[in-house]
C-alpha cells in the first residue's frame, strides 16, 4: 500500500468507461475502493488539470496516511483512528478537518465519519472549528475518507482536490413540495463549486437562462436574490407565475434577441439537444454579457459512448467558445450531473 499515493473518484455515471479513463491517466497501479474510488500510483499520473482525462475525476486526494482495515470489526476504531490522525497531522495546522464516507449511501459509515471527526477535533491540537462553507480554497485542509476498506487521509487545499467536501459531494436537500426539478440542485452545486475560483455573482445580478423550463434552476436563482430572464419554448412551472425578479420569454432560444441595450451579469444554459448548437446560442447571446461576465454551461454528452468521443466534444466546445470570446476556467462532473459536464467560462 505504501506505493499508492493518490485517491481519486470517478462517478458511477462513467463506470463503463472507468478502465479507459484510468488507462488514459497512464497508471498501472490501481486498487478499487467501493464503486467510485480508486487508489493509484501518484508518480505515474499526469497532472489532472492538464490531462484530457482529468475532467472525469470528480475529486482527488494526495494520500499521506492509509490504514487498511475493517472499522466495523475493530474494537475502538474511532479512538485509534483519531489518535493516529492527531499524531500524524497535528503539527501541520490545517484550516479544517473534514471526514466523509467512501460509500455515501451507507448509514453506518456516514455516522462513523461524523463521530470520527468529532473525536479528532477533541484530540487534535487546539484549532478553530472551520466548517466546510468557511474554508479558504487556497489554504490546506485535512481530508479523510473512511469505509469498509479502511481510513485514507491527506492534506491539500480545496482547489487541489477539486471540491470543498470530502469526496467532492455536496448533498442538497430537495423537498417534494418546493422543488420544481432536480436541476435546481445542479445550479446550486455549480455556484458552490465556483467558489473554488471566484465569488458567485452578487445578489441582484441579472442572469439570462436558456432552456429554462420547467424552472428548477430559475427558482434556485430567484431564491438567491438574482433577477432572471428565462427563455424556453415550453412554459414554466405555475409556481413561478408572477415571481418577483423574473421575466419569461416563451420562444425558441435560437430566435431570442434581448432588447437593445440589455446586458446581463451571467448566462446559464442547461439546454437539451445537440450540444454544439446549444453552445452556438450561448456564444451568440454572450455578446450581451458584461465584460468578465460568467457563463455556466452544461455540456451534454449523451450519445457519446467512448472517452475519446467525449474528449473530442469537450475540446471542440472549449475551442468554439474561445473563438467567441469566452475562456473556460473549469470543467467538472457534479454530484447532480448525469452524462454531462458543467463548464465555467468568463467573457474576455
Amino acid at each position: 500500500m505504501s506505493d499508492v499515493r493518490l485517491l481519486i473518484r470517478i462517478s458511477e455515471t462513467f463506470g463503463d468507461l472507468a478502465d479507459e479513463i484510468l488507462d488514459g491517466l497512464v497508471t498501472r497501479d490501481r486498487k478499487r475502493l467501493g464503486s467510485e474510488y480508486v487508489l493509484i500510483g501518484r508518480d505515474e499520473i499526469s497532472p489532472l488539470r492538464e490531462s484530457p482525462f482529468g475532467k472525469f475525476v470528480r475529486w482527488n486526494l494526495p494520500l499521506e496516511h492509509a490504514w487498511p482495515c475493517n472499522p466495523e470489526k475493530m474494537e475502538g476504531f474511532v479512538e485509534k483512528a483519531a489518535q493516529g490522525l492527531a499524531k500524524k497531522f497535528g503539527g501541520k495546522k490545517p484550516q479544517a478537518i473534514l471526514i466523509g464516507p467512501l460509500d455515501g449511501a451507507n448509514r453506518y459509515y456516514k455516522t462513523l465519519a461524523s463521530n470520527l471527526r468529532g473525536r479528532v477535533l477533541q484530540v487534535f491540537p487546539k484549532m478553530e472549528n472551520v466548517t466546510v462553507e468557511e474554508q479558504n480554497p487556497d489554504l490546506p485542509t485535512l481530508f479523510c475518507m473512511v469505509g469498509k476498506e479502511g481510513l485514507f487521509a491527506g492534506i491539500a487545499t480545496p482547489r487541489e482536490v477539486n471540491g470543498f467536501y470530502p469526496g467532492g459531494t455536496k448533498f442538497i436537500k430537495q423537498g417534494a413540495a418546493e422543488t420544481i426539478s432536480r436541476a435546481g440542485a445542479k445550479i446550486a452545486e455549480a455556484l458552490h463549486y465556483l467558489k473554488l475560483f471566484a465569488e458567485p455573482p452578487v445578489s441582484g445580478a441579472h442572469w439570462l437562462e436558456l432552456g429554462a423550463s420547467p424552472g428548477g434552476m430559475t427558482s434556485e436563482l430567484l431564491q438567491r436574490g438574482y433577477r432572471v430572464t428565462a427563455v424556453d419554448r415550453a412554459v414554466l412551472d405555475k409556481r413561478l407565475d408572477r415571481a418577483a425578479g423574473l421575466e419569461f420569454q416563451r420562444q425558441d432560444v435560437a430566435e431570442f434577441q434581448p432588447r437593445p441595450g440589455t446586458t446581463f451579469d451571467a448566462l446559464l444554459s442547461d439546454m437539451n439537444g445537440e450540444p454544439r448548437e446549444a453552445l452556438r446560442q450561448v456564444v451568440r447571446l454572450s455578446k450581451h454579457l458584461k465584460p468578465g461576465g460568467l457563463v455556466v454551461f452544461t455540456l451534454k454528452t449523451t450519445g457519446e459512448d467512448s472517452v475519446g468521443g467525449i474528449n473530442a466534444l469537450h475540446r471542440s466546445a472549449i475551442d468554439d467558445a474561445h473563438r467567441g470570446g469566452l475562456d473556460c476556467f473549469a470543467t467538472t462532473h457534479l454530484t447532480y450531473n448525469r452524462q454531462e459536464f458543467t463548464l465555467l467560462f468568463r467573457k474576455r
